[in-house]
């Protein structure tokens, strides 16, 4: 039931999402900023700089200025707040870490609504090269410090937001099978 109910939340998002025209931006960088975290940093592209918030994933917090979402994840991985928090610490250094030589932004500029000052924009990471790649939600999620959760669009290349959606699912159980990150924590 719980696949059924993300899928179908995905695609509502989708449709909606699916408005805009792809655009590839290379040669990207990651930007210290203290407002970074798993899901949401700033980047520079060329002469532009903007704040990314990645398509299909969402990481821990790192504060609890947003309780409510906090203690869902909280849940989600069956763990406490504070584990929670230390993982949102973890998945930002995991981000800087792997964003610390040139990747690939695919992006629409579609506006990601947040509770943040500066404008975020919905984008998709590839580290790697753009066509040898690999994303950066794939990479989250795998390492047990991403839900699979939040806006999915379907992806250029042709690649529908449900098959991605349950392709990250299938890479959610492995990662929990494993005991990965928040993982590694949560009651068995």
């Amino acid at each position: 039931m719980r696949i059924f109910l993300l899928l179908l939340v995905f695609s509502v998002h989708a449709t909606a999402a699916d408005r805009k025209e792809w655009t590839t931006l290379a040669d990207c960088r990651y930007v210290a900023h203290k407002n970074n975290d798993g899901d949401s940093f700033h980047v520079r592209c060329g002469a532009e700089e903007l704040v990314l918030r990645l398509y299909f994933v969402d990481t821990p917090e790192t504060n609890l200025t947003y309780g409510e979402r906090t203690r869902q994840q909280a849940e989600h991985f069956g763990v406490t707040l504070d584990e929670t928090l230390k993982a949102g610490a973890k998945a930002r250094v995991l981000v800087r870490d792997t964003l610390s030589t040139p990747f690939v932004i695919i992006t629409r500029k579609a506006y990601a609504q947040g509770a943040a000052r500066d404008p975020r924009y919905y984008g998709m990471v590839q580290v790697g090269g753009k066509d040898a790649g690999k994303g950066l939600d794939e990479i989250l999620v795998l390492a047990g410090l991403a839900r699979v959760k939040g806006v999915a669009v379907n992806i250029p290349g042709g690649e529908k937001a449900r098959a991605h959606s349950q392709r990250l699912l299938v890479l959610e159980e492995h990662a929990k099978q494993k005991r990965r990150g928040l993982w590694a924590r949560a009651p068995e």
